[in-house]
C-alpha cells in the first residue's frame, strides 16, 4: 500500500473511533459494540476503502501494548488469590472448548472432520474481556467477577494459541501431538513466558535508576511490552505471558521508580493509547465482511446460517456447562488445598461469568493466520469456513451477549457499587492521615517555636479530614466528606478563574499559566479520586 493511500486509511481509521465512540456514549451503549457494528456497516458503503486484519499487525503491533496495560492496572493480590479459578478457566476451560467444538464439528457440520473441527475450536477458544469490562464498569458489576475474567483474558491467549499450534500441526502438518509433547510444551510457554517476562521488567527497574525525565520514561514504557512480547518469542516461550508478566512485575514497582508527573502523564498516554487500539481492533472487525464472505463458495446462505447459529450455541453452550463445576472444584481448592478464606461463589455470579464469554479480534485474526494450503501442497479446503464460523461467533458473542449483559447483571440483582474497594481506600486513607498527623506532632515538638502555627494549620486539616473519614462509614459523615470536597473544588475554581484573568489582562504568559494549571489540575484529579473512593 502505497504512503498516501496508507495515511488516508489510517485517518479514515481513527476518525471512525472518535465518532463512533462518541455515538457509543451518547447512547449508553458500550463502545466496542457500536464500533464492530459501525465497520459492518461501513463494509456495505460502495467504494469504500478495502481495509484487511494483518493478523501479524495484530499479534506484533496491537496485542502486546493491549495486554500490557491491561496487566498494569491488574492487582497481584487479586490475580494470586483468584489464580487456581484463572487456570481453570484460561487452561482447562480453553482444553474444554477445544474438545468440545471438535466433537460437535465431526458430528454435525458435514463440511468439517475432528481435525479441522479441533482448529476451529483453537481459534475461538480465546475470550475478549474489552466488551465485558466496559459492560460491567457501566453497571457494577462485582469486583470478584471483573477480578475472575480480566485474569481469564490475560491467560487464555497463551494457552488458546498453543493449541492452534496443535491444531495446524495436526491438520496441515499431519502429526499427532502427544500428551507428554503438549504438557512439556505448556510448561516451557508457562516458565519461559515468565522467565522472560521478569528479566524485562528487571532490566526495565535498572534502567529506571538512571533516568528522571518524563517523556523519555514514558516512550521507555511503550517499547517495554514490544520488548517483553520478542523475548518471549525468541525463548520459543509465550510472548503473552512474557507481556503479562513484566506489566504485573513492573505496576508494583511503579510507585517507587515513578515520580507523580511522571505517574499522571503516563496514565493518560496510556488511556489514549488503549482506547485508540481498541477502538480500531474492534471497527476492524467489522470492516473485514467483505474478506469472510469473499472465501466462502460453494455453501448457500440457509447452510451458512445453519452452521453459524449452531456453532455459536454451542461455543455459549460449552462455556456454560463447564463454569459451575469449574466453579465448585476451584472453591474447593482455595479452600480446603490453599487454606484461602473465598467464601463460595453464588450461582449468579458463575451464570454471568458464564455469559461474558465474548470473542474479539484475536479470534479473528487466529483465523486469519491459518495457512490456505496443507504440507502437501493441496488447499486447506475448510480455511474459509472456519474464517467465516469465527466471524459469526465474534458478531454473536459480542452483539448479542453485549447487548444482553446488562440486563442479565440487573436481573440477577448484581448491578452495584464496588462497595469493598471503597472500603479498602477509606482505610488507606485513614492510616495515611494519622501517620501524618503522627510525624507532624514530631516535628513540631523538636521544631521551634516560631513555626508551632503552621504545624497546627496543616495538623487542623489533617484532623478535619480524619473525622470525615471516620464518620465516612454512615450517611451523614459520608454527607459532611462531600461536602468538605465540595468546598475545596469551589475554592479551586475560583483560583483557577483569577488565573485565567491574570493570563488574559496580560499580566502573567502562558508559561506561567501553564505552571500553576498542572498544580490545580492535579488537586482536581485528587478531587474526583475521593469523590469516587
Amino acid at each position: 500500500m502505497e504512503l498516501h493511500a496508507l495515511q488516508t486509511v489510517f485517518l479514515l481509521l481513527m476518525v471512525m473511533v472518535a465518532v463512533f465512540a462518541l455515538v457509543a456514549e451518547r447512547m449508553r451503549v458500550p463502545y466496542p459494540i457500536v464500533m464492530v457494528l459501525a465497520g459492518l456497516g461501513l463494509s456495505f458503503v460502495p467504494h469504500m476503502p478495502r481495509i484487511p486484519l494483518d493478523p501479524n499487525l495484530v499479534f506484533a503491533v496491537i496485542l502486546p501494548p493491549l495486554l500490557y496495560s491491561a496487566a498494569w492496572v491488574t492487582s497481584w493480590r487479586e490475580f494470586r488469590e483468584n489464580l487456581v479459578t484463572i487456570t481453570m478457566l484460561a487452561v482447562g476451560l480453553v482444553a474444554f472448548t477445544v474438545w468440545g467444538v471438535a466433537e460437535v464439528a465431526d458430528r454435525f457440520i458435514t463440511a468439517l472432520d475432528w481435525k479441522s473441527g479441533f482448529v476451529l475450536g483453537a481459534v475461538v477458544s480465546t475470550t475478549d474481556a474489552i466488551a465485558a469490562a466496559s459492560i460491567a464498569t457501566r453497571v457494577g458489576l462485582p469486583k470478584r467477577v471483573m477480578d475472575t475474567l480480566n485474569g481469564e483474558s490475560l491467560v487464555n491467549d497463551a494457552t488458546g494459541l498453543l493449541a492452534l499450534q496443535f491444531g495446524i500441526a495436526m491438520m496441515v502438518h499431519g502429526e499427532t501431538p502427544t500428551v507428554g509433547m503438549g504438557i512439556t510444551k505448556l510448561l516451557w510457554l508457562i516458565a519461559g513466558g515468565l522467565g522472560a517476562g521478569l528479566v524485562v521488567g528487571a532490566i526495565v527497574v535498572f534502567c529506571e535508576r538512571f533516568v528522571d525525565d518524563g517523556p523519555i520514561e514514558i516512550v521507555l514504557s511503550i517499547v517495554t511490552p514490544y520488548a517483553a512480547y520478542l523475548a518471549g518469542e525468541a525463548v520459543g516461550a509465550s510472548g503473552v505471558l512474557s507481556v503479562v508478566t513484566a506489566g504485573l512485575f513492573l505496576s508494583r514497582r511503579s510507585v517507587k521508580f515513578y515520580s507523580p508527573g511522571v505517574r499522571v502523564q503516563s496514565l493518560g498516554v496510556w488511556r489514549a493509547i488503549d482506547f485508540a487500539l481498541n477502538g480500531l481492533v474492534f471497527c476492524l472487525i467489522g470492516l473485514q465482511l467483505p474478506y469472510v464472505m469473499a472465501g466462502i463458495k460453494g455453501y448457500d446462505w440457509k447452510t451458512l446460517v445453519l452452521y453459524g447459529t449452531v456453532f455459536s450455541g454451542v461455543l455459549i453452550a460449552l462455556r456454560l456447562v463447564w463454569i459451575y463445576p469449574a466453579a465448585s472444584v476451584s472453591w474447593w481448592i482455595r479452600k480446603h488445598v490453599l487454606k484461602q478464606t473465598a467464601q463460595p461463589p453464588s450461582k449468579k455470579a458463575i451464570f454471568v461469568v458464564g455469559w461474558t464469554g465474548m470473542r474479539g479480534v484475536l479470534a479473528l485474526a487466529a483465523a486469519f493466520a491459518l495457512p490456505e494450503t496443507l504440507a502437501d501442497g493441496r488447499p486447506f479446503a475448510q480455511r474459509n469456513l472456519i474464517v467465516f464460523l469465527a466471524f459469526v461467533v465474534i458478531l454473536v458473542t459480542l452483539v448479542g451477549q453485549g447487548l444482553t449483559l446488562p440486563w442479565v447483571i440487573r436481573a440477577l440483582g448484581l448491578a452495584g457499587a464496588d462497595t469493598e474497594t471503597a472500603a479498602e481506600v477509606r482505610e488507606a486513607r485513614k492510616a495515611m492521615l494519622e501517620a501524618g498527623l503522627a510525624w507532624l506532632h514530631r516535628e513540631r515538638a523538636a521544631d521551634s517555636p516560631d513555626a508551632a502555627h503552621l504545624y497546627d494549620d496543616v495538623s487542623h486539616q489533617f484532623r478535619h479530614r480524619l473525622a470525615s473519614l471516620d464518620e465516612g462509614a454512615n450517611e451523614e459523615g459520608a454527607v459532611k466528606f462531600g461536602k468538605l470536597v465540595q468546598i475545596e473544588q469551589g475554592a479551586a475554581r475560583e483560583k483557577r478563574r483569577v488565573l485565567l484573568t491574570l493570563r488574559d489582562s496580560g499580566r502573567i504568559g502562558d508559561e506561567a499559566l501553564r505552571t500553576i494549571e498542572s498544580d490545580l489540575d492535579l488537586q482536581d484529579i485528587r478531587f474526583d479520586q475521593e469523590q469516587m473512593g
